[in-house]
């Protein structure tokens, strides 16, 4: 008992002095740094080494695995179209027209907005640097040719791998319109 309790003591009074603790937060400090450095390290490493050349052209990513997209805002058209028949087949031509461009490859994200203030209906992402090809694109839809949608076009920069996103929706599609 003595033994433990003089060896605890002396312990006790080292890690109370002051130079034992200006030791000990040098020591910690520099085991953090090493830490932090090793695990930036680790990142950058993870995030280079997984670049794949192939499908970054495939993709025609930039040396960030970026490019220029046309990101359309659907707003509420000026039409007021009150025809059940009428809004359905709109409706139904607008949802078959996004699929066809999708399969193409030219509408790589598309999807609806809730409710909001500004009248946007929804978002189309072309897979085109070109407003003016996006503007042909868009111009096959039912529901812009009726008015019932209109749109605002924008060129985009984003992720090269955005372009991957209509095969991955068919694996997790269960239904589609």
């Amino acid at each position: 008992m003595e033994y433990c309790s003089e060896n605890s003591y002396s312990y006790v009074a080292l890690r109370k002095s002051p130079e034992f603790k200006k030791n000990y937060m040098k020591q910690f400090s520099f085991l953090i740094a090493i830490t932090t450095l090793l695990f930036i390290s680790t990142c950058v490493h993870a995030q280079t080494s997984n670049y794949d050349s192939t499908l970054a052209k495939k993709l025609n990513a930039d040396d960030y695995g970026m490019k220029s997209y046309v990101l359309v805002i659907l707003k509420k058209g000026s039409a007021t179209i009150t025809d059940k028949k009428q809004v359905d087949s709109i409706f139904h031509g607008h949802m078959a027209n996004i699929q066809r461009l999708a399969s193409e490859g030219k509408l790589v994200l598309a999807g609806p907005m809730g409710d909001n203030d500004k009248n946007y209906e929804g978002i189309f992402v072309f897979n085109t640097a070109s407003v003016d090809e996006a503007r042909q694109w868009l111009s096959t839809d039912p529901a812009i040719q009726s008015k019932d949608l209109d749109a605002e076009l924008y060129s985009w920069y984003c992720t090269a791998a955005l372009q991957e996103i209509p095969a991955l929706h068919k694996q997790v599609q269960k239904k589609s319109y």
